[in-house]
């Protein structure tokens, strides 16, 4: 798990404390500190950091309070690095190029933390669509993954589900089946996701399932959602 860069060096800084130990033991140091860093980055983006942002960023991770100390000495030298967002983003990129569920993993957590203030600054916005763009998104995939957490995308369901209106009923099906199975609590915990970043899915989980009950009631599609789902 030895990893070089900017994130190697958060890794020395608290190397040997429990927080890091929990997370080699459990395949999830390269994504933890993956994520703290970006989230550190993004609270620059707008400029503050609210006590919502705060307290969204300790779902993720849940961390106990004797390990808040270290947790955020990580955070700060984050913050304090000279590097950029984009260099720890290429990074993660790198370490994950195999694995694009993975870096949807770490969008989706960084959405949740941007959203957790009731409102996501233009500037955080321009900082997911970056990092998006260097882990290899398209603006329509990342268009999906932002409908999938922002309200007011949700009106659009074939957004949600980054398909177009002229799919094909057979593809719909195939679409949604492909979320939903990527997007399951198993698959996400066999990719090495920390475990609270599980319960943050089952928004996105809901989001997708509304979406495409909404299409199959508009279809008139005679399958019932809980038969898909099974």
């Amino acid at each position: 798990m030895a990893v070089g860069g900017p994130l190697g060096a958060l890794v020395g800084a608290v190397a040997g404390h429990i927080v890091i130990d929990r997370a080699l033991e459990d395949h999830e140091v390269v994504f933890t500190i993956a994520l703290i860093a970006l989230s550190a980055k993004m609270a620059k983006a707008d400029g503050e950091v609210s006590d919502a942002e705060i307290q969204a960023f300790q779902q993720v991770f849940d961390i106990p309070a004797e390990e808040a100390r270290n947790v955020q000495r990580v955070y700060q030298i984050a913050q304090q690095d000279v590097a950029g967002y984009e260099a720890y983003a290429r990074q993660v990129a790198r370490i994950y190029r195999d694995k694009p569920a993975v870096l949807e993993d770490v969008l989706d957590a960084l959405f949740h933390i941007a959203k957790a203030d009731k409102f996501v600054h233009p500037n955080e916005i321009e900082f997911l669509r970056t990092v998006a763009d260097i882990f290899g998104f398209s603006e329509v995939e990342f268009a999906r993954i932002r409908a999938s957490h922002l309200g007011p995308d949700r009106s659009d369901p074939y957004l949600v589900l980054g398909i177009t209106p002229d799919i094909s009923n057979q593809d719909l099906k195939k679409a949604y089946r492909r979320l939903v199975r990527e997007n399951h609590p198993d698959m996400m915990v066999a990719r090495g996701v920390p475990k609270e970043l599980v319960t943050i899915a089952n928004e996105k989980l809901a989001a997708i399932n509304d979406a495409y009950d909404r299409i199959c009631r508009q279809r008139g599609l005679k399958e019932a959602l809980s038969e898909e789902v099974s």
